[in-house]
């Protein structure tokens, strides 16, 4: 199974798994379709949203593990 990691972008998590979107979003992070989800790297984009990328990637980690 494909592991989440902070240097990956958005874009490429969703291609992992289109069910990662909700994740995303209830982190506060709504940019999904914006052209700068294929360019940042998550630890980028979650500094930008004020997020901490070690509980986004367990998140999201936790639900690719869970499927």
């Amino acid at each position: 199974m494909a592991q989440v990691t902070k240097d990956m972008t958005i874009a490429q998590v969703l291609q992992i798994d289109r069910g990662t979107a909700s994740i995303f979003i209830r982190h506060g992070m709504h940019c999904l379709g914006c052209p700068i989800s294929a360019g940042e790297s998550l630890e980028e984009a979650s500094a930008v949203h004020g997020i901490d990328v070690d509980e986004l990637v367990k998140a999201l980690n936790d639900y690719l593990n869970s499927r």
